[in-house]
């Protein structure tokens, strides 16, 4: 593979109380990959990614949307290498989440995204990686990772139960919908 152009070797961080967030992280992401970052609140994402930018997200007047597409239009006028995003699509109604979709499947760039929207991870990106207690606990292909019900309950990670009733599956509690 070619040189990555994100390279974590051995990240630990604590917070200030002591919290340890961050525990020996390695992580490569390589050009054009499309990566979604995915764990249970408190995993240590948010934390990941604000050392990868190297920021701490002022807030303004603006909505949610607003100030996704200021930023967004703001970081790309930069023409990085690079575009790491928090939760992209929380807030968003249905259109502006597929306006941003076809944004940044346009885009030839390496992208790190942090969702807890697991379906959105599979329509945006082919390899995830799962963190959890502030450890890399799985990293391979979006659709592997999202198939493997055992590893999605070791880390309260879960698909939508509207994706089970679509499935046929039974809806918990109660009957399925007809």
């Amino acid at each position: 593979m070619s040189t990555p152009v994100i390279e974590i070797l051995g990240l630990d961080f604590s917070y200030p109380d002591g919290t340890e967030a961050l525990i020996d992280i390695e992580l490569h992401i390589h050009r054009g990959e499309r990566v979604a970052l995915l764990g249970p609140k408190g995993a240590g994402k948010t934390t990941l990614v604000l050392h990868m930018n190297g920021i701490h997200r002022a807030p303004n007047h603006l909505s949610f949307g607003q100030k996704r597409r200021v930023s967004m239009a703001g970081v790309m006028a930069m023409e990085p290498e690079i575009l790491v995003l928090d939760e992209p699509t929380s807030n968003l109604d249905p259109a502006s989440r597929q306006d941003l979709t076809r944004a940044l499947l346009s885009l030839d760039v390496t992208q790190m995204i942090v969702t807890h929207d697991l379906l959105y991870a599979l329509e945006v990106c082919p390899r995830s990686v799962i963190m959890d207690s502030g450890r890399i606990v799985a990293d391979g292909p979006t659709r592997e990772l999202l198939t493997d019900a055992d590893l999605l309950a070791a880390h309260r990670l879960a698909l939508p139960a509207a994706l089970e009733l679509l499935a046929g599956a039974p809806n918990q509690p109660g009957k399925p919908v007809n």
